[in-house]
């Protein structure tokens, strides 16, 4: 797997990745997102590409709640599949969110939704699962930028908290 760093990527303008770059610098965060010469827009594209397990790939979910049409972001085990009802008994009842939803929402496509920097701020819930690591990676904005982080810096880092949000594996 190749990689470069975010100063020599080919598209290291791209907003969405350099706003989460940013945003992870300006948090003291230790590991610079990282540009794949692929996009991985599903967690069996990023883990092939990344050379790990796909439990390890922090998938962004967005689900859309119905009281408000808040945006809830659920980042969960690539691995597990997410329990729309565990979620909806922590934050209210929820359907599912389409693509424009997710894109005005948090501000990233769908396969580059990052935990952090969204344009508005969701309802954030991290997979209790996410913990079997001591690393895992996230999406940085863009299909093809993701970032190493901790489960524990990851709820550093959203403020959110740990739950369990999976179906059973």
């Amino acid at each position: 797997m190749a990689d470069t760093d975010t100063t020599t990527s080919p598209d290291s303008l791209h907003e969405a990745f350099a706003q989460v770059t940013r945003l992870l610098a300006e948090a003291g965060h230790p590991h610079t997102p990282r540009w794949l010469d692929v996009p991985a827009r599903t967690c069996q594209e990023a883990a092939e590409a990344l050379g790990l397990q796909t439990g390890q790939i922090a998938k962004s979910v967005i689900f859309r709640r119905k009281a408000d049409d808040t945006a809830v972001l659920v980042v969960a085990s690539g691995d597990r599949r997410v329990d729309e009802k565990k979620v909806a008994a922590l934050v209210g009842p929820i359907g599912r969110a389409d693509a424009s939803f997710v894109k005005a929402k948090t501000g990233y496509s769908i396969g580059g939704v990052a935990p952090v920097g969204h344009a508005t701020a969701p309802v954030t819930l991290i997979d209790r699962e996410l913990f079997r690591f001591e690393e895992v990676w996230a999406a940085a904005g863009h299909p093809n930028g993701v970032f190493r982080v901790s489960p524990a810096e990851l709820e550093k880092l959203t403020g959110a908290p740990v739950a369990d949000v999976v179906q059973p594996a």
